[in-house]
């Protein structure tokens, strides 16, 4: 495996609970998390994602 960085963030505590959860089912949460970044990522790959519609803003001020 590469070099790993480490990085920080903050999650509300109902997703906390879920990682916990999946913990006792033998996860990772590092590894649950990169599985699904991995996924998430591939997709983007196979289908670009464009984050914001390009076009006439719906609350443009006059």
């Amino acid at each position: 495996m590469p070099n790993l960085v480490r990085i920080v963030i903050q999650l509300p505590l109902n997703l906390k609970a879920q990682l916990d959860n999946l913990k006792q089912q033998g996860y990772t949460t590092s590894g649950f998390i990169r599985a699904m970044l991995e996924r998430e990522f591939a997709k983007m790959e196979e289908k670009p994602v464009t984050p914001f519609p390009v076009g006439k803003r719906v609350n443009s001020r006059l």
